[in-house]
């Protein structure tokens, strides 16, 4: 690709003359040399401003100030800026933050022809330079930005697609940035995420950087933006404000013709939960049923046949007309059991599910496959927790030859890092003990891999997907407790570790999540 031109837009009103001669020299400091930057005064009242501008045109023929004649508001200002660019891609500067001297040469060789929009990691800097909250961003990750505007700064996109869409809207002012995104984003043909901090948010006075209910106003317009992005897109749910001011959730509905077959291995087994024994597959099979109203529905249940009869019987009594017994002969074989349901199974949605879990949240099974309705989502995974409340399963993370359980046994009412367990989110793998997907895919990948009988099947399960192009969401939304697998002995069988690195590379980093995130190692 040919060298491209970078129009900077940065809408000015009363910044301080030190913090904004600040943010004009760390673009004059680029080793990229051909931009321009787009200094758009938003009528400003302080005369030391249109000062620092005048100089800053003076030194700089690439820099050129756009004077408003009155306060617009971010929106407007921005619109101006996009209207005068002159370059091949518009990149967004706030005019109280930092560029690293490096950032326009990153971008310029991640770009290719079909490349339409371009992300970097950030960080922080309070007054005494010190960097801090470095956000190590996932790869393009929809679903979360839907329920959060993940990938802020440095953004890139593509002068005439951002013209396209119609560029900045006054309804989401406070949150103009994450509509014109997911606009963007809908249209572009490809988008590129630079895994490094390329930006600083300079966290001063009433800056968002340093206090997000700096804005209120910026939250509901980005939860409307979210709405909208999600009514173009034909997705049928309704966007909230989330847990805390920039997140927000979706409410989806699941398509009620869907028939929904839950597939649960099991031999009947007990054990003592909260100082109570329980038969797990009945509690399980009870809970789900009582957290659910879906009405097309089938609950497969590969029994060993040691199981008691007893549980069986109750099995009839608690799922009635919904109870298909499967009997399973031979030696334990996880992958072979979920296999066998899914050739006994009917539903358009098949769920795994193990035996030991019980549900949680109200409508748990709704949430878990309205995703599926999405053609490019071809797995979903539930929250699961231990017996205290601690995270057993937020998505799985695969890099350098390791497998780690993300966020492993972090408390339940724990936000993570940038949120990243409040909100649904794509990932590189999903645990097995609840996951969702479509009946064609999966007969498409070949089911659960019988080599694999007692771990990693779920891995593999998840790779396959990933390697046919699909996307898999962990739902946070869908939550369930997972007792067994706390006190389940970690150790495996060398020849399953053998077959599963044999069959699949890991890459340097996790597309989805940062190295310390993850926190168990198979």
């Amino acid at each position: 690709m040919q060298a491209v031109t970078f129009s900077i837009i940065t809408p000015v009103y009363n910044t301080p003359s030190d913090v904004l001669s600040d943010t004009i020299t760390s673009v004059l400091d680029q080793t990229y040399a051909a931009w321009e930057l787009l200094l758009v005064d938003d009528a400003s009242t302080s005369p030391a401003v249109r000062e620092v501008l005048d100089k800053a045109a003076a030194k700089d023929s690439r820099i050129r100030v756009v004077a408003r004649e009155s306060n617009g508001g971010i929106v407007a200002a921005s619109n101006d800026g996009l209207r005068e660019a002159n370059g091949d891609f518009v990149a967004l500067l706030d005019h109280d933050d930092l560029l690293t001297r490096d950032a326009l040469q990153v971008v310029s060789e991640a770009l290719a022809e079909d490349v339409d929009y371009v992300y970097s990691d950030e960080d922080k800097v309070d007054e005494s330079g010190r960097y801090f909250d470095h956000f190590e961003k996932p790869d393009w990750s929809p679903e979360r930005l839907r329920h959060q505007m993940y990938t802020g700064h440095l953004s890139v996109i593509r002068t005439s697609l951002a013209r396209e869409v119609g560029g900045f809207r006054q309804e989401f002012e406070g949150s103009q940035d994450h509509d014109l995104v997911l606009r963007v984003t809908e249209q572009a043909r490809r988008i590129v995420h630079i895994p490094e901090v390329l930006y600083h948010w300079r966290v001063v006075p009433g800056s968002a950087a340093g206090d997000l209910e700096a804005k209120p106003y910026a939250w509901a317009a980005g939860r409307d933006a979210v709405q909208a992005h999600l009514d173009r897109v034909g997705i049928a749910g309704t966007a909230e404000l989330g847990d805390a001011p920039g997140l927000y959730k979706i409410r989806r509905a699941a398509n009620p013709d869907r028939m929904i077959s839950v597939i649960i291995p099991t031999r009947g087994g007990t054990g003592l939960v909260w100082g109570e024994r329980r038969c797990f597959v009945l509690e399980a099979v009870r809970s789900l049923l009582a957290h659910t109203s879906h009405e097309k529905l089938e609950i497969v249940v590969v029994y060993d046949i040691p199981t008691p009869q007893a549980v069986l019987d109750e099995l009839k009594e608690i799922a009635g007309e919904k109870l298909v017994l499967v009997p399973f002969h031979g030696e334990f074989n996880f992958s072979k059991k979920c296999n066998e349901g899914f050739l006994a199974s009917t539903g358009d949605i098949v769920v795994l599910l193990n035996d030991d879990v019980e549900a949680i949240s109200d409508d748990v099974l709704e949430t878990l496959v309205a995703p599926l309705e999405e053609p490019d989502v071809g797995l979903t995974g539930a929250r699961l927790l231990f017996s205290d409340r601690t995270l057993q399963h937020a998505g799985h993370v695969y890099y350098k030859d390791v497998i780690h359980h993300s966020y492993f046994m972090w408390p339940d009412d724990a936000f993570g890092p940038f949120s990243a367990l409040r909100l649904n989110r794509e990932a590189s793998g999903l645990t097995g003990a609840c996951i969702a997907l479509r009946r064609e895919d999966y007969e498409l990948i070949g089911g659960m891999a019988e080599d694999l009988p007692l771990s990693f099947n779920d891995v593999d399960f998840s790779r396959k997907l990933r390697h046919v192009g699909y996307r898999l969401v962990w739902m946070w939304e869908a939550a369930l407790f997972h007792f067994e697998s706390q006190t389940r002995d970690p150790r495996v069988k060398e020849s399953e570790v053998t077959y599963l690195f044999r069959r699949w590379d890991t890459p340097d980093r996790d597309p989805y999540s940062a190295d310390g995130a993850a926190g168990y190692v198979w």
